[in-house]
């Protein structure tokens, strides 16, 4: 339903009522919570009754959110008007329908008689699925229950046979929204572990197959659901994806505040008093916690996502029967030392239960049920969570290997891992894990909560085990690479002593702790550099053989570095960084051999050779060449920019007395402009048209981003011939062209820029040539460029 009054639910909330009426016309509660969730139901039913003309063989019957009584504060109306063959029916749907439309309101509809209704059902198992939600709010009482009763006997006569159908679109649906568990801007309703999967468990339980509808998912859909409510009042629309921006505002909503800065034990978040929605706004009062209400909706969503796999499991050995040998007794596949298959669920075997277990018997399992891509039983999970004793310290050998083959297992890790963590075998296994598990990220590529972020670049390492000399250590530093954050400083320095810990724990020795630190460390090591130094200054390379050691550990950071982006998000890797880090590895792997850098790349014969200037376009590279001057490189940018393409690198030259520009670009939206106008402009600009600089400086000044403040970095010794000037700022169209216009008028010459981009933000390095400026002549290049920002 969407807000007849369009009002922010800001413009409310400190109201004398404290109360938000969503929609004036029907006069909704915009409240949080059960009781407001009652009330907006008696309210659209009073509403609605009022609608409907008293008349025999015709009822209206909610399905949905208001079938159920849990209508959220912007949500949509889902209504059925039953009829039983009366005439003039289409004329009585008008009258209900358009006032409906006339508040504001969304509403899906329908017109049926009970045999159209139930016909329907049989053929969409979600109209069967709404159905079980049915029911009466105005008119005739025993049609309405004719309805209801009829679709739910239908219901548990035909869910087995319908429940595949269901199941492939679940499927469908959650490949398209994630799992919630893990996201960090996911769908309340439609991801998995969501509000749509509790309407699931809703219909398995009540077609009697289990009983899915436990105390602990009960509570998890009310608290999914006073969420969705929060984030509609916060939002002031309909919206069911908890995106990063609203977060605070919904969990001061909620009650879940964090005391400011100052305050005693600021760390601990607290409760706010109820009914206190506009205590975020007052001096000294507290502030939403984000973080805890992310934490919170994970450890509902995944409590619902359980119960799901639990009785999806319960549906199946339903459809399919017990496998049986011809004994008649059921059978029993050994998997794996200790653990046996049993009804397509991994089980122990009988001789692996005793007073004392083999401590390793939980990594056992797991390892089992990942290779094997089985579930465990929720009896083993349960055994294993009450009686495996701790492991030692260090490990044993067969623990060790079964963590490694775990983690190496491929598509099984994931819910092998999701199985034990919900047991809490985890955290026998790794005690850090409770402070990782549902840690949120706050960077934008991130798409991940730490604990599933580190367990997926466990899976991804997998697909570069055979590039590496150390697989095990691949994949051990994939899990624990990020184990710093949430820590204060650089995560990767924090992250270092416990990961050693760790390893050290795990039973690995001195020297391949070590490395694992090393990892650890190092792990953001070579995007950092070839996205922002240049490849072909010795100095770089140099530096970074010293800090990598030896090629097995080039090897390892490269195999890591790829699993971490792919872990990340699609926003974390690109083809060109990749040939970027490629190239930087290849090039440091010549000095770890040879013990000398390789030789920089001569310049393009092509752009030394004809008459001048010359232009040379190919998808991702721009090479111009033209009479040597000042400003060629900032000329270049603008243009590109005119037309669209971002600059991700920039080399700049002189050779013979032709200044060499040479840029590796991409598309800003996509779509690549026309070379003939591109290779025209790039003419015209170098050399001189005015016109073409006007048309850049206007839209250089009309690019302009706003955001936090820029800051400047300097970097010293870090290049052969130059000093580098770090420009950390908000992403916006022309800053390349900007800020080498403004280094130019300075009088700084620019040889190369690096430009990494971050979400938003943009790291941007200028290769200033000469030595180390003075402190004044440091502080005017750098009032320049913060002014060209």
């Amino acid at each position: 339903m969407t807000s007849s009054t369009g009002r922010n639910a800001s413009d409310h909330a400190g109201d004398g009522a404290g109360r938000l009426l969503v929609d004036e016309v029907v006069g909704v509660d915009g409240g949080v919570g059960a009781a407001a969730r009652a009330a907006r139901a008696d309210a659209y039913d009073r509403w609605l009754g009022a609608l409907l003309p008293r008349r025999p063989g015709v009822a209206l019957v909610a399905v949905g959110g208001l079938g159920r009584r849990q209508c959220a504060p912007h949500g949509d109306l889902d209504l059925v008007l039953l009829h039983a063959g009366v005439p003039g029916v289409d004329e009585l749907a008008a009258s209900v329908w358009y006032p409906v439309w006339d508040a504001g309101l969304r509403l899906d509809h329908s017109v049926r008689t009970v045999p159209e209704a139930l016909s329907v059902a049989q053929d969409d198992v979600r109209v069967a699925l709404g159905l079980l939600d049915a029911r009466l709010v105005a008119g005739d009482a025993a049609l309405a229950d004719v309805l209801v009763r009829t679709a739910a006997d239908h219901w548990r006569r035909t869910a087995v046979r319908q429940l595949p159908a269901l199941r492939e679109l679940t499927a469908a649906r959650w490949a398209a929204h994630g799992e919630l568990a893990f996201l960090l801007e996911g769908d309340l309703k439609e991801a998995a572990g969501g509000l749509r999967d509790v309407g699931i468990l809703r219909a398995i339980a009540t077609a009697g197959i289990t009983d899915a509808l436990r105390p602990a998912v009960r509570a998890a859909h009310l608290r999914l659901l006073d969420t969705r409510d929060a984030l509609h009042r916060q939002a002031g629309r309909r919206v069911d994806r908890l995106v990063a921006q609203e977060r605070d505002g919904v969990a001061a909503l909620l009650g879940l505040g964090q005391l400011p800065p100052g305050a005693a034990d600021p760390a601990r978040p607290r409760q706010l008093p109820p009914g206190a929605p506009g205590a975020p706004q007052r001096a000294g009062a507290t502030v939403g916690d984000g973080d805890a209400l992310l934490r919170r909706v994970a450890g509902d969503a995944r409590t619902v996502s359980h119960a799901l796999d639990d009785a999806l499991r319960a549906v199946d050995r339903l459809r399919t029967g017990r496998r049986r040998g011809a004994d008649g007794r059921p059978l029993r596949r050994p998997v794996a030392r200790d653990v046996v298959e049993h009804d397509g669920e991994l089980v122990l075997a009988r001789t692996a239960i005793g007073a004392r277990p083999d401590p390793s018997l939980s990594l056992r399992v797991a390892a089992a049920a990942a290779v094997a891509r089985l579930p465990i039983a929720r009896a083993t999970c349960e055994w294993l969570a009450a009686y495996c004793p701790p492991l030692p310290a260090p490990w044993p050998a067969e623990a060790r290997a079964a963590l490694i083959t775990l983690l190496g297992a491929g598509p099984g890790l994931l819910p092998a891992w999701e199985t034990c963590d919900r047991y809490g075998l985890i955290e026998g296994w790794l005690p850090e894990w409770t402070r990782l598990r549902s840690l949120p990220q706050h960077h934008p590529v991130h798409r991940f909560t730490l604990d599933r972020h580190l367990v997926q670049t466990a899976y991804e390492a997998g697909r570069h085990t055979r590039e590496v000399d150390r697989p095990d250590l691949l994949l051990l530093g994939g899990l624990l690479h990020d184990i710093g954050k949430g820590l204060p400083g650089d995560h990767s320095a924090a992250g270092v002593p416990l990961a050693e810990a760790v390893a050290a724990r795990i039973g690995l020795p001195a020297p391949e702790v070590a490395l694992i630190g090393t990892l650890v460390r190092l792990h953001l090591l070579l995007p950092d550099v070839a996205t922002r130094r240049d490849l072909a200054d010795p100095v770089t390379i140099a530096g970074v053989a010293e800090r990598v050691g030896d090629p097995g550990t080039l090897d390892l950071l490269h195999a890591l570095v790829r699993a971490d982006a792919a872990a990340t998000g699609p926003a974390a890797w690109s083809q060109w960084k990749g040939r970027l880090v490629a190239e930087l590895v290849a090039r440091v792997r010549t000095a770890l051999d040879t013990g000398a850098p390789p030789a920089p790349p001569a310049p393009d014969p092509a752009l030394l050779a004809g008459s001048l200037p010359v232009v040379h376009l190919t998808a991702d590279r721009v090479a111009v060449a033209a009479a040597d001057r000042r400003g060629l490189l900032a000329t270049v940018a603008g243009c590109l920019a005119l037309h669209r393409l971002e600059v991700l690198s920039a080399d700049a030259c002189a050779v013979d007395g032709r200044a060499l520009v040479e840029c590796r670009v991409q598309p800003r939206y996509g779509l690549a402009p026309d070379p003939i106008a591109l290779g025209a402009d790039l003419r015209r600009a170098v050399n001189g048209d005015v016109s073409v600089t006007q048309r850049l400086r206007g839209r250089a000044l009309a690019a302009r981003a706003g955001g936090a403040a820029p800051r400047v970095v300097w970097h010293r010794e870090a290049a052969t011939d130059a000093v580098l000037l770090e420009l950390r700022a908000a992403d916006a169209a022309g800053l390349l062209y900007r800020v080498a216009c403004a280094l130019d008028e300075a009088g700084a010459q620019v040889r190369a820029a690096r430009i990494s981009t971050l979400g938003g933000d943009v790291v941007d390095v200028f290769y200033l040539v000469g030595g180390w400026p003075a402190e004044a002549d440091r502080a005017r290049l750098e009032a320049a460029v913060l002014a060209a920002v």
